[in-house]
């Protein structure tokens, strides 16, 4: 595999430029196949699990162009609602599940095999599978794959145990096509639920409430191709925020929506961090020492766990000690012992991580263990003091686009070297 290698030290200076929401774009593409139609998709990343989204649609019959941030997708000849043959792409995507509420509800059937994604604990799909047998959908798990079928799909009234983003995301797409009126209750609030349901109200869909935790759908019978442009990557810009506020840098962060990034600015603001919002743009400069925070993962509006990797690497040299209660997933400290080999001062007592801040970290060998803590790698190598190398970087290509390049633009000296290139290994 590629690797990164950093030379730590230099403050990020400049603009960069935020993409679209990898965690809206897919459950926008698949979206896309509720309807025998045509629609355009503005803002997309060009990132790994778009693009094997992308290839998972093509192999099913849809026709679908791209050039440079935009997609059209086409299916207005009937695509395969069997997914059963492309476990290989499948199963190194979490958002591949989406392909079961969509196929569900364009077609009443659904074969899927079991979504793959990074290992940050338990990740039931419990939720999509009671959603979809609200709805009247037998479902069956056998050999690796979800098999669904529906002889007609109707609403229903649906409590969610648990708040789940994908859940949430799934039984819309089922719903919107389904007879009658379908009410989903404790629902995710995340940016990206708002996202796909103002993209498939676009196509004609029915559903108030998306950013609350009551959607309401009323199913419709027919969908039509629409024109959309995709929200900003929220964990992206978070990521810069911290990568600024790490180095001591003064980097202005543009194409952002303020608000959904309002969380992380009261963290970074109360570590001494300046954070000036403007319309659709954040300035972050970073001012040191850093202070300890205590920060505990919440959903939305609360701190991002997909945030929490990069914001240790922030309490890693912060006066004092810091905390971080991880309440999302249970096993998302695995990158902790790669900051220790660094000489960050972090223990861990079951679901929370005390963190006392050590005067710098040491460059060295490293590895990412996830996609987001990918990004944690990252800006420890921006901060340490020496060469860093971080390898098995096909995570970060998972969710963050030109990333190497951004940085570069930025002042950090970050370069990408080849699995063939013997340094690699």
């Amino acid at each position: 595999m590629d690797a990164f290698i950093i030379e730590g030290g230099n403050p990020l200076q400049g603009e960069v430029t935020i993409s679209g929401a990898k965690n809206a774009v897919l459950g926008i593409i698949p979206a896309a196949v509720l309807c025998a139609c045509s629609s355009k998709i503005e803002n997309v990343p060009d990132i790994k699990d778009v693009n094997k989204m992308i290839v998972i649609l093509e192999k099913l019959g849809a026709e679908i162009y791209r050039e440079k941030d935009t997609l059209i997708i086409n299916t207005e000849k009937p695509i395969s609602y069997d997914v059963s043959d492309y476990e290989e792409e499948t199963g190194q995507m979490r958002a591949s599940y989406y392909l079961l509420g969509a196929l569900l509800g364009r077609y009443r059937k659904a074969i899927v095999p079991l979504p793959g994604g990074c290992n940050i604990g338990d990740r039931p799909i419990d939720q999509h599978i009671k959603g979809f047998q609200a709805l009247g959908a037998t479902v069956v798990i056998e050999h690796g794959q979800v098999k669904m079928e529906a002889p007609e799909l109707k609403g229903a009234h649906i409590f969610m145990d648990v708040v789940s983003v994908g859940a949430t995301i799934n039984i819309m797409l089922a719903a919107v096509r389904a007879d009658g009126k379908t009410i989903i209750e404790n629902a995710a609030k995340e940016p990206h639920i708002v996202d796909v349901a103002n993209f498939l109200n676009l196509m004609g869909a029915n559903i108030k409430g998306a950013g609350t935790d009551v959607i309401k759908i009323v199913g419709v019978e027919e969908m039509h191709g629409c024109e959309y442009s995709v929200i900003p990557d929220q964990i992206t810009t978070g990521t810069y925020m911290m990568a600024a506020a790490a180095t001591e840098g003064d980097v202005l962060i543009k194409n952002v929506i303020p608000k959904h990034m309002e969380a992380i600015t009261a963290k970074l603001s109360e570590m001494g961090v300046i954070v000036l919002e403007e319309d659709d743009g954040i300035r972050v400069i970073g001012k040191h020492p850093l202070k300890a925070v205590n920060v505990k993962t919440m959903p939305y509006p609360g701190f991002p766990t997909d945030l929490q990797q990069p914001m240790a690497v922030l309490m890693t040299i912060a006066q004092g000690t810091s905390t971080i209660t991880e309440s999302i997933f249970e096993s998302r400290f695995k990158y902790v012992d790669e900051l220790r080999r660094m000489g960050a001062n972090i223990s861990i007592n079951s679901r929370t991580a005390s963190i006392t801040g050590v005067k710098a970290l040491s460059a060295t060998k490293i590895r990412t263990t996830d996609l987001r803590a990918g990004a944690a790698m990252v800006i420890a190598g921006l901060i340490a003091d020496g060469e860093t190398k971080i390898t098995e970087i096909v995570h970060i290509d998972r969710g963050y686009e030109n990333l190497q390049e951004n940085l570069r633009n930025l002042g950090a000296d970050i370069r990408r070297i080849s699995e063939k290139d013997p340094a690699c290994l």
